[in-house]
Order: structure tokens, then C-alpha cells, then sequence
């Protein structure tokens, strides 16, 4: 399927959904520096308000389409008719779930309504990017494990049949990403022979970086980014151990990055039909106290255990090569991302 090329007049629009989040509005803004016309999805006008004052210089590329409930029958059909890609990063992050259908629903039929609606309506799509996780791709094991594309997460599916509301609350958040990637690539196999556009998928681990979306304190962050500023700004540590704080069990990328796996998603041909990992590397919470007590800031920081050694074989990796030779991605460092959160912090006062 031909990638979208910003080198067209009128330059090619592109329907973002969420587009008030931490990593959507940073996708929002790649995409108006690289040229695009956006349509930036909310579910009211009083949460766009941010983003038309945050992008007034681009007026004329930006507009904003507000969706209610955007798991309802045809939710999006009039925004999806006069675009040429979709990146739908709309859906649900909770861990305080009975219930994991309060998950597993809207998740499915927010990724599905998209797809259905380019179906009927999408005349002028030729790419769809659909933001996913390491959620639907990883499982807990035993022994340190490096996971690709090729795996899927059946293991927190397994959990939720067993068990329903009783199973773990990962399962439940993992389970929503996993059924709902697999519900998007189903369908696009069904509809192969209807449809004139192709599917990308982006699986990011943890996600840290600035912010730009509309955020007064570090209370009211996303969940991983309320977790950087717990375990590296929080002089306490949030009163996490230090087992916790030493642990190498989870990886990590800088946002910024991610919104231009998904921009390069859209522009190259090579990425159509492909599960793409984005991710800097293993995430040990002691090696980003220590890279941030080395940087300027107003902040008081945590010390954490310096003098405890770190381990250096990851319990848990991802590999991503895909990321790299398909999109020519290369990812900042965690002192580039930790100087500039750092910062962004001061800024704000917190």
C-alpha cells in the first residue's frame, strides 16, 4: 500500500483520535512539523481547548473533531471521510478495575468502530496506525526472556477465562491490548478484499518524557509517567523498596520517540501490515535516579542505593530491530529523556 508523503499540496490529513493524551499530542505535533493536516479527535469541545491554543500557530493544517463516545455504532464515520490515514491511540489505561470487560469492551469496540467506520466511509484512507502495547506481546516468565513481534500474550487472556473479576489487574489491563490487537489484524484479514487501505500496529513499552498535553499537577499524569516522577523525583520513592528500585524487569521509551514510530508508521511503505516494537531498552528505576542526580535541577531528588549494585542482565527485553530497519528509528538516551522531564518540571513549578 503506498505510504502518505507530506510533499503533496493540499498536504495529506491524518485523524488522530485521543489526541488530548500524553503521547497523542506529541504525535499531533510531529505530524504538523512534518506538514500533515491534522483532525484531532476529543470526546468534548471543552477538552480540545488545549490543543486549538497549544497548535494556533498551525491554523489551517488543525482542526478539531469532537466524539462523544467513541465506542458507539458509527462514532466515527464523518471524521474518517475526508483523510488520508487514521492513528487511533484512543483507549482505556486502568489498573482499578472489578469487572474486566470495563476494560476489554471499549477497548475492542474503540479500535473496531475505527476500523469499521474507514470501511464504509474511509474512501481516501491509505494507512491506519493503531497504538497497542508491549501489554499484548509480553508474558511473565521465570528466566530473562527477549520478546519480538512474533509474540502474543496469551497468558493474561488464560488468566481472565479462568478467573474473570478475580484475575490479577495486569491481566486485565494486558488482556484488553492483547484481545483488541488481535480483534484489529482480524479484521483487516476479513476485509482484505474490501478495503483500500493497510494496518500498522506500534507496541511501545513505559513511555517518559515532557509534557505538552494539559496537566496541572503530577497527580493528575498518565500511568507511566506518574510512575517516572514517583520513583525518580519523589524524594521517598513512593515508598517503593528497594528490590523494586534495583529490579531490571521492565523497559522504556521517550514519547517523543514514539510519536515519530508513528508518524514514519504512515510515511513508510514497508511498515504496511507490520506489528512494530518501539523501545529504548531495559528500564532499571536506580540507573534513572542516578542519571538524574547528575543533571542540574531545582528538584530534590532521591538517592535511592547507589551502592547496591544494579543488575546487568534484564529480566526482560524487547527486541527492536523491526522499529529500526523498517522506520530507521533510533532512540534518545535516558539522560536526553531524564534532563528534559527534569526540566519540564522545573518549569511547571512541581
Amino acid at each position: 500500500m503506498p505510504a502518505l508523503s507530506n510533499s503533496t499540496a493540499p498536504p495529506p490529513k491524518v485523524l488522530v483520535t485521543g489526541a488530548n493524551g500524553f503521547v497523542a499530542m506529541w504525535v499531533v505535533r510531529t505530524l504538523l512539523e512534518r506538514g500533515f493536516s491534522v483532525k484531532g479527535q476529543v470526546r468534548s469541545a471543552v477538552k480540545g481547548e488545549h490543543l486549538v491554543r497549544y497548535f494556533k500557530d498551525h491554523e489551517g493544517r488543525f482542526e478539531l473533531v469532537v466524539v462523544p463516545d467513541i465506542a458507539e455504532e458509527g462514532a466515527f464515520d464523518a471524521a474518517v471521510m475526508d483523510v488520508s490515514g487514521v492513528i487511533h491511540m484512543a483507549s482505556p489505561v486502568s489498573f482499578d478495575v472489578e469487572d474486566p470487560q470495563d476494560l476489554i469492551r471499549p477497548a475492542l469496540n474503540g479500535t473496531l468502530g475505527v476500523l469499521k467506520s474507514a470501511l464504509k466511509h474511509g474512501r481516501s484512507i491509505q494507512r491506519i496506525v493503531v497504538t497497542a502495547s508491549v501489554a499484548s506481546i509480553v508474558e511473565d516468565r521465570d528466566t530473562p526472556t527477549v520478546f519480538s513481534e512474533a509474540d502474543w500474550n496469551t497468558q493474561a487472556v488464560r488468566d481472565i477465562e479462568a478467573n474473570g473479576a478475580a484475575a490479577s489487574a495486569m491481566s486485565k489491563y494486558r488482556a484488553s491490548k492483547t484481545l483488541a490487537e488481535r480483534a484489529a489484524w482480524d479484521f483487516v484479514e476479513e476485509h482484505k478484499s474490501e478495503i483500500g487501505w493497510d494496518l500498522t500496529v506500534i507496541n511501545p513499552p513505559m513511555i517518559f518524557g515532557p509534557v505538552i498535553h494539559e496537566v496541572t499537577t503530577p497527580s493528575a499524569l498518565n500511568f507511566s509517567a506518574i510512575a517516572w516522577y514517583t520513583c525518580v523525583a519523589t524524594p521517598d520513592m513512593g515508598g517503593k523498596p528497594k528490590e523494586f528500585i534495583l529490579a531490571r524487569r521492565l523497559c522504556w521509551v521517550d514519547v517523543r520517540d514514539v510519536a515519530e514510530a508513528h508518524v514514519r508508521a504512515l510515511e513508510k511503505e514497508a511498515a504496511g501490515g507490520k506489528r512494530i516494537i518501539a523501545s529504548a531498552g531495559s528500564l532499571c528505576w536506580q540507573e534513572f535516579i542516578n542519571t538524574a542526580n547528575a543533571l542540574p535541577t531545582k528538584h530534590t531528588l532521591p538517592r535511592g542505593f547507589p551502592d547496591d549494585e544494579m543488575p546487568t542482565v534484564a529480566h526482560l527485553l524487547y527486541d527492536a530491530t523491526r522499529s529500526k530497519e523498517v522506520l530507521g528509528m533510533s532512540y534518545r538516551t535516558m539522560e536526553e529523556t531524564t534532563r528534559d522531564i527534569l526540566a519540564d518540571y522545573d518549569a511547571r513549578g512541581w
